[in-house]
Formats: C-alpha cells, structure tokens, sequence
C-alpha cells in the first residue's frame, strides 16, 4: 500500500488499522523512530518494533478492544482524538473509559509520537468493578 498524503488519509488509515486490531498495519503507519506513551503509569516506548509489541500486547489483553470517537481536531502536523476505550472486563462486565491521544507526525506523513492520556479515576473505577 502506498503512503499516505495527507493528514486526513493518514488518520483515516490510522483509525481503520486500530478498528482492525492489526499491529502490524498501525505501525507500517508510523515513522522508524517513532514513540508511544501511555500516560498511566507507563514509560514511552521508542521504535517501531518496540511500539508494535504494546500494540500487540495491547489486543492481546483486551481482545474485544473497541473504542467511540467523540471528536477530532486537527492541526498542521497532528490531531488530537477525544475518545472512550471499551472493552469486556472479568465475567464480560462492560468497561470504558475516556482517552484523550495527541499524534504528531512527520513531514512525510507518518506518525512521529503518539501520546495516550487516560482518565485515571473512570479507569480505576472501571477495574475495580
């Protein structure tokens, strides 16, 4: 498949890959020197090798992974992804919580980073049942 050209054929890409639950298509979308950071908790991971293994850990955790786009807003070289995670949790009890995800990439239209901001309190509160 081609690279994309434009911000706008890279998000809708980008958004089909995860819909898709395919690590493999989410970071053939990224720049080699990519980072993802999920704000939980967590270090960044850098690569795209590094960043295709906690994607795929990710599906593998939460294999019913899903999620509700609220709204997107776009700049130049990034958009910003106001979203709610659904998944099953233990006994197939429904849980979501609310994400915001900043991504920023490159001049040649690949994602740079990728910044995960979860809501803490809805995500312990999801867990804890």
């Amino acid at each position: 498949m081609s690279a994309p050209q434009s911000l706008a054929e890279l998000y809708d890409r980008y958004v089909a890959a995860w819909a898709a639950h395919d690590p493999d298509a989410v970071v053939a979308l990224h720049s080699d020197q990519t980072r993802f950071w999920l704000h939980h908790g967590r270090p960044a991971v850098d690569g795209r090798t590094a960043v295709r293994d906690a994607f795929a850990e990710m599906f593998a955790a939460l294999p019913d992974f899903g999620f509700v786009v609220h709204r997107t807003e776009f700049g130049p070289r990034h958009w910003v992804l106001d979203w709610t995670l659904t998944c099953s949790g233990p006994g197939g009890r429904p849980l979501r919580w609310d994400c915001i995800d900043l991504v920023t990439v490159t001049d040649d239209w690949r994602v740079a980073r990728k910044d995960t901001f979860v809501d803490g309190v809805q995500f312990a509160a999801a867990l804890a049942g």
